[in-house]
């Protein structure tokens, strides 16, 4: 297992839609071990193959508490079959946005349906964090961004501050 490095906005990437994996493989999950390091290294909660450069829908979540034992999910082709009416607001953050947090009204609840880490299909009934976490790496899988909820002002001010801070990286590094 090695970490990864994390695609920042803007980066064209993380605005296509990830394709469906025909199979598990071990090469499969080769990638789910990576990813999971990657994101505990970040660290953080979720993290979508798109976010380290490959467009394969697969998402890992973990959202136990750092004093709890871990309990990663993996899931592939993850697919939402339902979701509340009821909302729920959380302030959301992203590996690929760092720095950047916005109170996002998402469903309170959902039910996903994935293949998990040895391709067996499965389904889980998640809600209050859990819930919130799959759908925004969901999203990762179909090009949309946690911003893409923000009015176009907010939005576009957070990805301006983005294009100048990887401007002035760029210009350091030799």
């Amino acid at each position: 297992m090695s970490p990864r490095n994390i695609i920042i906005e803007p980066d064209p990437i993380l605005r296509k839609k990830s394709e469906p994996l025909e199979q598990v493989t071990d090469d499969t999950r080769k990638l789910l071990d990576d990813m999971l390091q990657t994101m505990y290294a970040a660290p953080g909660i979720g993290l979508a193959a798109v976010q380290i450069g490959i467009l394969r829908r697969v998402i890992v979540v973990d959202v136990s508490k750092k004093e709890e034992k871990r309990e990663p999910i993996f899931f592939i082709n993850p697919e939402i079959t339902f979701t509340s009416k009821e909302t729920s607001l959380f302030e959301e953050g992203c590996l690929s946005l760092p720095g950047y947090f916005a109170e996002i009204e998402r469903p309170s609840k959902c039910k996903v349906r994935y293949l998990d880490y040895n391709g067996k299909q499965t389904e889980l009934d998640a809600e209050g964090l859990l819930s919130t976490c799959i759908q925004h790496e969901i999203d990762h899988l179909n090009g949309i961004l946690f911003v893409d909820y923000l009015s176009k002002l907010k939005k576009d001010m957070i990805i301006k501050k983005l294009q100048k801070q990887k401007k002035d990286i760029d210009k350091a590094i030799l």
